[in-house]
């Protein structure tokens, strides 16, 4: 193991309970242990992960986050004694990996609750809304400190929690710890005076606006969480650890309005000064950990970085707070490992969070103790997979009921949280599998098909392995994609997969007793009913650099790949503006509003053209002509025009046409990752 990752790997004590490293798994919806959005029981899916993250050398684990008070159905969670059972009978088994286990309790969402246009129409309609109760409250689910707006809706507003509901959730608290400690858990986490939720909710001058014992004075606000801690040290004993997931900085300049990395903004949350009388009070209170990072959902992307973020992003602002606490502290945020070593060898924090890379790689950890990090499968910070609620203007969360309910996938690898339909089966009748294209979609179907004893071939026509992630991962803040493309090449090395390049199959009839996948990709749109048409660069030739841009690009198409490409020109220091025809930026299913929302704000912060609801009219020398939605045509300056108009299937053949093709990749219809890597892997199980 490289030295310098040595300080991730020594003893540390939260209160008495001692941890063997300083490695800990952050809580992330979906991985919980008693189900997520459903009648509590005991996960075994969940379970299934948590215990394999343990045997992997996390120190500490914490399962994702358990409303104390389910939003579905409305049960405590203290009231399923069965599942306590449960619990209590596999805990032994968990306590031999030598990991503690710290369950995270929420008191809710408040004003973040994700809701979706079904649930507008139950809260719009007077009788649905009556007849979904006993499913759905959502008059309860979404409840916080003061009314507020929801974070996702402008249709479900957020009214105010009274005092003997907030006295029923302290004793909900109370209760519900005992029973964890009673069953062998090791600690509880308090979520959150974090991100947000409910409890934070009721801190942050922004949202809380009461006149009561729970609102006003800087102890009021934070008295909710405070009578928590108590109660549950005084059913559970001083000596049972309670963690506190803990936002340093709120990054909040409004609601829905966050702030970015360097800008200049008044808070309107939690600043330095208040922070840092927060963790003293709240240390006080009993709490024995803070588990930290910064935001909320209004500032979404600090507590869930996109790749645009930078790395370590908290990490400064966590250093800087732990100064004021004498209570161990760890900081959570795009965390490199050799970064959080340092940092804990100085004692600038005592432990190092990390969530989505588990998901990618439950190995990881090990992985990084064996000397073999070019194993480790990155996490690409995409939230396809693990959290992929999507916002856009005019829809709150345009996002699948399926994903909803089943969050901590993972888009780069398929088997995560779903071990009950994509596992690896051996093969009884080995055989040679013929696949044409070597871009992911084909690598990840030879990487499945060689673990299931099957013989993959690869033809790729040009002379490298990637495919159209090449350019996907071009752009300079990419370097995770990158690394995953890097991943899949090793992966086709070490099992010793065939490869032919510089192979163009145009003829299938050669392979006609062999069964054959197709992942061919897709061709980019051409907008040749546009004069100029030709003038244009298509994105994918921008991105390999095999065209160049001058000063000033206009970007047609403002989804998230012209997103990205405009993003990285402004980085480059180009005057860009974006043309989209929709009413949003992004507005499309699957990118995570915490990806979505930085870049709408960086474009704004920035002052780069945004031009909605426009089309492309002409593309001439020196400029481009658009129609606004208002029949206005406008001149838009610019010495370069990328498209990026969206893709189109290029299947070389079709199951139709040959019994014994399958196709995978874009080549089976336009998707993203996740799409491609999931349907990859179900081909190569099926053959």
């Amino acid at each position: 193991m490289d030295k310098k990752l040595e300080p991730l790997f020594t003893p540390w004590n939260i209160g008495k309970c001692e941890i063997k490293n300083r490695i800990v798994l952050t809580s992330m919806g979906g991985t919980d242990l008693f189900g997520w959005m459903e009648m509590h029981h005991f996960d075994k899916a969940g379970a299934e992960f948590i215990m394999e993250v343990a045997k992997n050398n996390a120190g500490l684990v914490l399962p994702g986050c358990q409303p104390i008070r389910n939003p579905m159905f409305g049960g405590w969670l203290y009231k399923n004694e069965k599942m306590y059972r449960d619990l209590a009978k596999w805990m032994p088994k968990f306590h031999e990996t030598g990991a503690k286990l710290f369950v995270q309790l929420t008191a809710g969402f408040g004003r973040s609750f994700t809701i979706s246009p079904m649930m507008e129409m139950l809260y719009s309609n007077r009788f649905l809304r009556v007849a979904s109760k006993p499913f759905i409250n959502l008059d309860k689910i979404t409840a916080t400190a003061s009314p507020s707006p929801n974070r996702w809706s402008d249709v479900v507003p957020s009214r105010e929690l009274t005092v003997d509901e907030i006295h029923e959730y302290v004793r909900a608290f109370a209760i519900t710890a005992k029973k964890l400690m009673d069953a062998g858990v090791d600690g509880v986490e308090i979520h959150a005076v974090h991100e947000g939720y409910m409890l934070d909710q009721f801190t942050l001058k922004y949202v809380n606006k009461r006149t009561d014992e729970y609102g006003g004075s800087f102890k009021n606000r934070y008295r909710f969480p405070v009578q928590i801690v108590r109660a549950i040290k005084k059913v559970c004993g001083e000596d049972f650890p309670v963690s506190l997931r803990y936002s340093v900085l709120s990054k909040t300049k409004d609601f829905r309005k966050g702030a970015l990395p360097g800008e200049d903004y008044v808070e309107v949350g939690r600043d330095m000064a208040e922070s840092e009388k927060a963790v003293q009070l709240l240390e006080k209170a009993g709490y024995d950990m803070l588990n930290c990072d910064n935001g909320t959902y209004d500032a979404w992307y600090w507590a869930h970085p996109p790749i645009y973020m930078p790395e370590n992003c908290n990490l400064k602002d966590v250093e800087h707070i732990k100064k004021f606490v004498n209570i161990p502290v760890v900081c959570a945020g795009r965390m490199d490992p050799r970064v959080a070593a340092d940092s804990i060898s100085k004692g600038g924090i005592d432990g190092a969070g990390f969530a989505r890379q588990f998901l990618a790689d439950r190995e990881w950890v090990n992985k990084l103790m064996e000397d073999k990090e070019e194993d480790i499968r990155p996490c690409i910070l995409c939230h396809s997979g693990c959290f992929n609620m999507c916002h856009y203007k005019g829809v709150p969360n345009d996002q699948d009921l399926y994903d909803s309910l089943h969050l901590a996938r993972c888009a780069v690898n398929a088997e995560t949280m779903q071990t009950d339909k994509h596992y690896i089966e051996k093969t009884n009748k080995p055989r040679r599998v013929i696949i044409i294209g070597g871009g992911i979609g084909g690598m990840e179907t030879a990487r499945v098909l060689k673990l299931r004893g099957h013989e993959p071939v690869i033809y790729e026509q040009s002379d490298h392995l990637g495919g159209t992630f090449v350019a996907a991962s071009a752009e300079s803040y990419k370097g995770k994609l990158r690394d995953l493309l890097a991943w899949y090449i090793r992966q086709m090395e070490k099992m010793d997969i065939e490869i032919n390049l510089n192979s163009k199959i145009n003829d299938l009839s050669i392979f006609s007793d062999m069964p054959v996948v197709v992942a061919t990709g897709s061709t980019a749109r051409v907008l040749d009913m546009i004069p100029g048409y030709e003038k244009m660069i298509e994105a994918c030739e921008f991105l390999n650099g095999v065209k160049k841009v001058g000063k000033k690009v206009a970007v047609i198409g403002g989804g998230l790949t012209g997103s990205e490409i405009a993003y990285e020109l402004a980085l480059q220091g180009k005057d860009v503006s974006i043309v989209e025809m929709k009413d949003d930026l992004v507005s499309q299913k699957g990118v995570c509003l915490a990806n979505s929302s930085y870049l709408r704000e960086w474009f704004e912060l920035n002052k780069v053209p945004v031009y909605l609801e426009t089309s492309l009219k002409e593309v001439m020398d020196d400029k481009i002509l658009c129609t606004t939605k208002d029949g206005e045509v406008i001149e838009i300056e610019c010495d370069s025009v990328i498209s990026s108009a969206g893709y189109i299937p290029t299947p070389l053949a079709t199951p139709d046409e040959n019994k014994n093709v399958t196709l995978v990749g874009d080549c089976n219809g336009i998707g993203n990752l996740r799409t491609v890597i999931w349907r990859a892997y179900e081909v190569a199980m099926g053959i």
